[in-house]
């Protein structure tokens, strides 16, 4: 069997008495996307937290690329290959879009403070090369959104800083980008749109991988991969969207949730 590029075996965590991610399994290989759906709470974003190193597992493995790296401190997993945006927008916003992405490329980069100081001209020298590449990461997300690279980041609606979130993502150049939820807050046009961005940065980076968080169910549709169903903690299906959305257990975790909060 090929090596998986990301895969977590029993992946747990409790917090207290409560058990939040319950022995998770997932498999994930070089340009695949997993899309993870379920109802609020379900402990999808725990699962992400443990994957890029922000929550430690209780018991369980995160394997990258067939080395361990569970529990590492979250830079070291980014420096790895793991990228990943988060429900809240944490952007920069008093810095310009261009800024928001190079400080993406931290883990990438050679320059640090003392060299800078001593060697001014070659800190400049690799500031504008990653300002360039910063500008075509933002182009290649979003044309609309390059024309403006300029900005401020505060100056941006919520669909254009799902969007920066993204290309920020790219710039560490990893090999799984972890989206939380990238079209909350979006209006139909602007998942739309969304959706052809992420279909655009698939086609010009075959093999990155992908695990997408969502609740948006035509978002979820229009990418025909893998979906993993996560309820209470715990993996109930995997499979094919069409196939997947009409398992009686699915139906039921997500009625369940409506008559929560009927």
């Amino acid at each position: 069997m090929t090596t998986p590029l990301l895969e977590t075996r029993r992946l747990s965590i409790r917090f207290g008495g409560l058990v939040a991610v319950n022995g998770v399994d997932l498999r994930l290989a070089a340009g695949e996307v997993l899309i993870i759906i379920g109802p609020n709470g379900a402990g999808k974003s725990t699962l992400f937290n443990m994957i890029s190193g922000i929550y430690r597992p209780s018991s369980g493995a995160v394997h990258l690329n067939g080395h361990d790296i569970t529990g590492r401190p979250a830079h070291r997993i980014a420096a790895s290959g793991i990228a990943r945006t988060f429900q809240s927008s944490r952007l920069f916003n008093d810095l310009t879009l261009v800024d928001n992405v190079v400080i993406g490329m931290h883990t990438r980069t050679r320059t640090g403070v003392i060299d800078a100081l001593l060697r001014p001209r070659r800190a400049r020298a690799e500031l504008d090369a990653a300002a360039e590449r910063a500008g075509a990461l933002i182009r290649l997300v979003s044309a609309d959104l390059y024309e403006r690279r300029h900005a401020l980041a505060g100056t941006l609606p919520q669909a254009d800083r799902r969007r920066l979130e993204i290309a920020r993502a790219l710039a560490s150049d990893p090999k799984v980008i972890l989206l939380d939820e990238p079209s909350s807050g979006m209006d139909e046009r602007d998942t739309d749109a969304l959706i052809k961005d992420i279909h655009t940065v698939m086609a010009e980076r075959p093999g990155l991988s992908f695990i997408i968080i969502e609740h948006d169910m035509r978002l979820v549709a229009a990418l025909p991969e893998r979906v993993m169903v996560i309820d209470y903690g715990e993996k109930i299906a995997e499979g094919h969207f069409s196939e997947v959305r009409l398992l009686p257990r699915v139906q039921e975790a997500y009625l369940g949730q409506k008559a929560a909060h009927a």
